[in-house]
């Protein structure tokens, strides 16, 4: 493009002038004002681009929550609340209440939405009670959903296809047991195994094989005692190699605690079978 058109492009967008000086105006996301003589010609402008949230004080702006998969209706759905009831009349207190009831109850427009909304409020205690993160309860949610909709769940109680959910959602994160699950979970282990072959037999989750060399920091957090460092770079030696090597075979749990065995007794460390077979 030629410099002749860039000029010809730029003297048609048309300059605002000032009214009272016939200065430049400059438009801010608050004012409208004149560079020579500061007049403010238009404040309080009308936003009408789409919200968004800041936690910087000077950048704050109002918003609402964005929508999640950890609620059934995306949560969008509001509430009314006990606030300020202190000064109305019984009669008007009743009224709240029956309210708040029906209002609670058209949430769900079906039993499939009272299932799910239960299923994911199963999500949210298992995630709570097992101290996970957020990314874990987002993606079991998001898995019992998929449950829910291929009516993988037919037959089988909410509470297994929750836990299963989230052990599911766990080993594509981090190394975890099923014993610490069903420990937590309100159904017995058989039923969130079963659960679990169906959800991944049917939705076909990539699930990852678990590694020794992967359970070895959980051994040790595990441990009564702690463990010098040198002891852990060991271990975690060993057990690369055993994950190499095609001779070793077991789970990788008992593999990993032989590992953590054979480096505390290269080091002199009083760590024994029975120590270690109660911390996992």
């Amino acid at each position: 493009m030629s410099s002749q058109t860039v000029q010809r492009h730029e003297s048609s967008v048309p300059i605002q002038r000032c009214p009272e000086c016939t200065g430049d105006l400059v438009q801010t996301d608050q004012e409208t004002h004149c560079e020579s003589c500061g007049l403010v010609a238009e404040d309080s402008p009308v936003d009408y681009g789409p919200e968004w949230r800041s936690f910087d004080r000077e950048e704050r702006k109002r918003t609402g929550a964005p929508q999640t998969v950890t609620m059934h209706d995306g949560g969008l759905s509001t509430k009314i609340g006990f606030s300020n009831e202190g000064n109305i009349s019984p009669q008007k207190r009743r009224r709240l209440n029956r309210q708040r009831r029906l209002h609670s109850r058209s949430k769900f427009e079906s039993k499939r939405d009272r299932n799910l909304a239960h299923g994911l409020g199963e999500i949210r205690r298992l995630v709570g009670a097992l101290e996970y993160g957020q990314s874990v309860r987002k993606q079991a949610s998001k898995l019992f959903a998929q449950a829910q909709d291929a009516d993988l769940l037919v037959g089988r109680s909410i509470e297994s296809g929750a836990a299963a959910a989230v052990y599911v959602a766990c080993r594509c994160n981090i190394v975890v047991q099923m014993d610490e699950i069903t420990a937590k979970a309100r159904c017995s282990k058989v039923a969130v195994w079963n659960t679990y072959r169906a959800f991944q037999t049917e939705l076909e989750i990539p699930i990852p094989v678990q590694r020794p060399v992967e359970w070895v920091p959980k051994v040790f957090s595990e441990l009564p005692r702690d463990v010098p460092q040198p002891v852990k770079r060991d271990a975690t030696r060993i057990a690369e190699r055993a994950t190499e090597s095609a001779e070793i075979n077991g789970g990788p749990v008992g593999i990993a605690v032989a590992c953590v065995y054979l480096a505390s007794e290269q080091a002199d460390i009083r760590l024994t079978q029975t120590t270690l077979s109660d911390a996992m």
